[in-house]
C-alpha cells in the first residue's frame, strides 16, 4: 500500500501559547496578591487565579482537540489532567471563607501531579507523530516525568526539590512560543493508507 499524508491543524495554535505564558502571570502575581494582608490585593489575586484556571481549562480543552485525532484515550487523559489542575489550583480561595483554612499548597501539590502525570502521554504522542520537532517533545517527556516522580516522592512523604519543576516549567514557556511563533504548527502531518 502507498503512504499518503494529510495536513491536520494544532487547533488554537496560538491561542494556546498565549494561554500557557498567561497562566504563568496569573497564578503567580494572583498567588502573591492573594497571601497579602489587604483584602483588595487578596479579592485581587482570588480574580487572577480564577482566570488562571480558566486559562488551563482552555489549555486543556484546545489541546485535546489536536491530540484526540491521534489518541482518544490520551486526549482525554490530558484533558482531565487539566481540569483537575484547574480546580485544584482553585481550592485555595476556599481560605476566603472564615470557617475554612486549608494549606495553600495543598491545591498546588494536586495540580502539578497531576499536570505532571497526565502531560506525559501528551509529549508521547507528539513525538510519536511529529506534532512537535523531537527535541521538544523528549524534552517535555522527560520534563513532566521528573515533575510527577517529584510530587509523587512527596505524597509518600519524602521530600522532593523544587528542582525538579524547571525542567518542565521551561518546557512550557518553550512550547508556548513555538506554538506562537512556529510556521511547523498548522502543517502537522498524519499518516493515512490508501
Amino acid at each position: 500500500m502507498k503512504k499518503y499524508t494529510k495536513t491536520i491543524p494544532f487547533v488554537k495554535s496560538k491561542f494556546i501559547g498565549v494561554l500557557f505564558l498567561l497562566a504563568f502571570l496569573f497564578y503567580g502575581i494572583g498567588r502573591s496578591l492573594f497571601e497579602s494582608e489587604l483584602d483588595t490585593y487578596k479579592y485581587f489575586g482570588a480574580l487572577l487565579m480564577v482566570i488562571n484556571s480558566v486559562a488551563v481549562l482552555l489549555i486543556g480543552f484546545f489541546l485535546r482537540k489536536t491530540i484526540i485525532k491521534f489518541n482518544l484515550l490520551i486526549g482525554n487523559t490530558y484533558f482531565l489532567s487539566r481540569v483537575i489542575e484547574a480546580f485544584a489550583l482553585s481550592s485555595i480561595l476556599l481560605n476566603l471563607i472564615p470557617e475554612i483554612s486549608i494549606s495553600l499548597d495543598f491545591g498546588y501539590f494536586i495540580a502539578m501531579l497531576f499536570l505532571g502525570i497526565g502531560s506525559i502521554p501528551m509529549c508521547y504522542i507528539c513525538y510519536k507523530h511529529n506534532l512537535l520537532p523531537k527535541w521538544m517533545a523528549l524534552w517535555g517527556l522527560i520534563g513532566y516525568t521528573l515533575m510527577g516522580f517529584g510530587f509523587i516522592v512527596e505524597l509518600f512523604g519524602k521530600e522532593s526539590s523544587m528542582y525538579l519543576l524547571i525542567l518542565a516549567g521551561f518546557w512550557e514557556v518553550a512550547f508556548a512560543i513555538w506554538l506562537i511563533i512556529s510556521k511547523q504548527q498548522n502543517k502537522i502531518i498524519e499518516p493515512t493508507y490508501l
